[in-house]
């Protein structure tokens, strides 16, 4: 009995040594070449990793909908839009220097910067448009320029629209489309 339990104990020793030496930190996993993984693949080609593209600046256009269609065109489905602005770069903060709400006619409702601001690497914020303001119609969208003082990646830029009425829901996402590009220098 002695000799089982002196056994049972040098394997869970064992089992429990064996666990801690695969910890990540102490065995990393293993790269596996992109070419050596995918080569005997139909239709898969290996390619040269590409450079990534970097800017120092853009101008977006954002698409979207303080109101959008119902059943019927003379009836329409009132929007909350939420605006969020995300730094997607881990390192550099980039600078908002405009942000302007067009409407439906293409003209310029709200510029909501005066001044520029930074978000820091990783950080976000948001512009709300309440449901209750329509002046936006239903092709409102945003402007918005953003630029850094070295390369970095691209920020992610996007609405968020939502309602409820009733019983029904509403939401829905629509990414910023670059019109304009600061290359990097």
């Amino acid at each position: 009995m002695v000799s089982l339990r002196l056994v049972l104990i040098g394997l869970s020793l064992g089992l429990l040594s064996a666990c801690a030496t695969q910890t990540p930190a102490t065995s990393p996993a293993p790269t596996v070449p992109a070419q050596e993984r995918f080569s005997d693949r139909p239709g898969v080609t290996v390619l040269a990793a590409a450079p990534a593209t970097a800017v120092q600046g853009q101008t977006l256009y954002v698409p979207v909908y303080s109101e959008i269609f119902d059943s019927e065109a003379d009836r329409t489905f009132q929007l909350t839009v939420t605006l969020s602005l995300r730094n997607s770069d881990r390192s550099q903060p980039i600078t908002i220097t405009t942000l302007d709400y067009y409407n439906s006619g293409g003209d310029r409702i709200v510029t909501y910067l005066d001044e520029p601001i930074q978000l820091g690497p990783l950080a976000s914020t948001e512009v709300v448009v309440d449901r209750t303001n329509v002046s936006g119609g239903v092709g409102a969208n945003f402007i918005v320029a953003w630029q850094s003082v070295v390369p970095v990646s691209d920020p992610v830029i996007e609405a968020v629209m939502i309602s409820t009425a009733s019983q029904q829901g509403v939401s829905f996402t629509s990414p910023a489309r670059v019109i304009e590009d600061l290359p990097a220098q």
